[in-house]
């Protein structure tokens, strides 16, 4: 199912929608997005096109006009790939391949590939291959030609098994042994985490993209995979930080997105068990982003959904060497002061005023602002130890001179 290969730029179109629950400037910030996953994907993105619509088509997601606009330009310019912001039912992928005449793929399925490529290990590689087995199993009606339907014979006559029922059937097992395959390794993971006694643990949460893997690169002193790139890490990492005579477990888990896969949600559950079993969540979050509060309510609704909304958190506004924030002239009186005027110190207090102290904001790729960071966390671990461990309260004195 996953094949590594190499990547070659394939020209794209990207497809959004404006509709009662998406303003033109959310699709604007989507697509975008969607652009940067292309990116990543392999792909090069020529043009977008935006339809405003009520209710998408059931047949073909977007209006018959918009598609033969659609249509016209693949032609002519040799487009290889059509990509949509939404998910498109398997009968509205089907429709539209059957006018255009090329690959179509939805968020979903590009997701499912940038993670295929990604995925290192046999255990991120087997739950990817399960959330694609089930993302493929209610599409494979003239997916697949490679079967051919089963011969008659003695005690074979009457009906028999069609060629889709026994893809069905393939791709049904092919699920079931995965998701065995998950279980056992799930098992030794929990052995694992069980054997690493009774240190404190920080996991490192946020959207994908933020720096989550540069800041443990940064802490830790190891080489975690980082690039400027959507899900660059897929596995997850633990290694043992050491700030100044204070022991913890750190771990770089996988990036967060918005309208993530549901398919991707329950495959890598099990994978975010370390941030469910973690004592402390450090929040990464990108605030050069200019949607970067958007992302914050998005890694929020998924910790919600694996029931880790109440850890006892920090936010890490990271990336403060590449925010610019927009200038209004002082001659300038018809233009309205919005967050994106928002000076640096100006976030800072609106953060500090929502959260207290368990703001901190830094810069993990030209090291700003990482000693009050460390001192932070090593408070916030100091105090996660000393109430688990009252009696060892002597051997972490507050301080931080050999760090």
């Amino acid at each position: 199912m996953i094949e590594k290969k190499v990547i070659e730029y394939e020209k794209a179109v990207l497809i959004g929608v404006i509709h009662r629950e998406q303003d033109e400037k959310k699709v604007t910030e989507y697509l975008d997005e969607l652009e940067f996953l292309t990116y990543t994907a392999g792909g090069e993105v020529s043009k977008r096109f935006v339809q405003r619509i009520d209710v998408p088509n059931p047949k073909t997601y977007i209006g018959s006009g918009k598609l033969l606009e659609v249509e016209n330009y693949v032609a002519q310019n040799d487009i290889g790939t059509v990509i949509f912001d939404d998910e498109l039912t398997p009968g509205q992928q089907r429709n539209i391949e059957r006018q255009l005449k090329c690959k179509i793929l939805d968020r979903t399925s590009l997701i499912l590939d940038i993670f295929a490529q990604r995925a290192q290990t046999s255990y991120a590689r087997t739950q990817v291959e399960l959330a694609q087995y089930e993302y493929l199993l209610p599409r494979l009606t003239g997916l697949w030609t490679h079967l051919e339907r089963q011969k008659g014979g003695i005690g074979m006559r009457g009906p028999g098994e069609t060629e889709i029922e026994t893809d069905r059937r393939i791709v049904r097992d092919r699920i079931s042994l995965l998701k065995k395959k998950l279980l056992k390794i799930d098992r030794q993971m929990e052995t694992q985490r069980g054997n690493r006694g009774a240190l404190v643990r920080v996991a490192l949460v946020g959207y994908t993209n933020v720096g989550k893997s540069t800041l443990m690169n940064v802490i830790s002193k190891s080489e975690v995979f980082a690039e400027d790139k959507l899900f660059a890490t897929l596995d997850t990492t633990v290694r043992k930080v050491v700030i100044g005579n204070l022991p913890f477990l750190l771990t770089d888990t996988v990036g967060f997105i918005r309208k993530l896969p549901t398919q991707l949600v329950e495959s890598f559950k099990s994978t975010l068990d370390e941030v469910r079993e973690s004592d402390l969540l450090l929040h990464v979050v990108d605030i050069s982003h200019p949607t970067f509060e958007e992302h914050i309510e998005s890694v929020n609704k998924i910790l919600d959904e694996i029931d880790s909304a109440d850890k006892r958190t920090i936010m890490v506004f990271n990336k403060i060497d590449q925010y610019h924030h927009e200038t209004i002239d002082d001659d300038d009186l018809m233009t309205e002061r919005t967050q994106k005027h928002f000076t640096l110190e100006e976030w800072e207090r609106t953060w500090m005023q929502k959260v207290g102290d368990k703001a901190i904001f830094i810069s993990a790729l030209n090291k700003e602002n990482l000693d009050e960071f460390r001192k932070r966390v090593y408070d916030e671990v100091r105090d996660i130890h000393v109430t688990r461990f009252p009696y060892n309260n002597f051997l972490y004195p507050e301080q931080l001179d050999e760090y």
